[in-house]
């Protein structure tokens, strides 16, 4: 076989980005896939697309497992599909609550049903953030805990299920999570989290983003595909 020497940099341009972002109701995370630049699909499992009404967003909705595959094989497979640069599932633990009501009552173990999630899921969302050469965003509700030791809250993507929502982070290179402050007049501002602090779990591998990033998908998107300034 012959060896397919690339680099990293044409490696991300080919395969792209797989970004997944984090936030409680009302951050901001359906939004954000309006601001891509480039042309998008969502697949929504939601009846949250109030936010981008102004828009002309091509939108697939889904109600069951067989509508997100059939999703998939659409937008991997299709020609009418192929100049979409982003695809946005819109929300993973919308998905994932469909995935285990259908488990729940094809079972009467819940552990079966679980264990079966964690493996229909895990399978749907690694085959969308394998796309080659897509940018995929995945947004997931947020989920509160209280660290036993210290009482603080700790803040992670939500999942339905111990073992799928351990493994999400896992998935992607890019874990942000979508913050919600007020400035000094009152007024709400988002930003995404790129970085773990001792409440909010993120990571950035690409090491070409700030700890905190306006939220914007193209913008994000130049910063680690197209780096001027990287840091070390």
């Amino acid at each position: 076989m012959a060896v397919r020497l690339t680099t990293t940099r044409d490696a991300a341009q080919l395969n792209g980005l797989k970004i997944c972002v984090y936030g409680q109701a009302g951050a901001g995370k359906t939004r954000l896939a309006a601001t891509a630049e480039e042309p998008t699909i969502i697949i929504s499992a939601e009846a949250g697309l109030l936010s981008l009404r102004d828009l002309d967003i091509p939108v697939i909705e889904v109600d069951s497992i067989e509508d997100v595959h059939e999703a998939y094989t659409f937008i991997a497979n299709s020609d009418e599909a192929k100049h979409f640069r982003w695809v946005c599932l819109d929300s993973v633990s919308e998905i994932a609550e469909v995935v285990l009501g259908v488990e729940k009552a094809a079972t009467k173990d819940p552990r079966h049903a679980y264990g079966a999630l964690a493996e229909r899921m895990g399978e749907l969302l690694r085959a969308f953030r394998d796309l080659p050469g897509r940018n995929v965003y995945m947004s997931a509700k947020l989920e509160r805990q209280k660290d036993d030791l210290t009482g603080a809250m700790l803040y992670t993507p939500a999942m339905p299920g111990q073992r799928l929502g351990q493994a999400l982070p896992y998935l992607f290179d890019e874990v942000f999570a979508m913050r919600v402050e007020k400035d000094p007049d009152g007024n709400p501002t988002r930003w995404l989290q790129t970085g773990a602090d001792l409440q909010y779990s993120a990571k950035d591998r690409s090491g070409a983003l700030d700890m905190f990033e306006p939220p914007s998908l193209a913008a994000i998107a130049r910063k680690i595909l197209q780096p001027t300034d990287r840091k070390d």
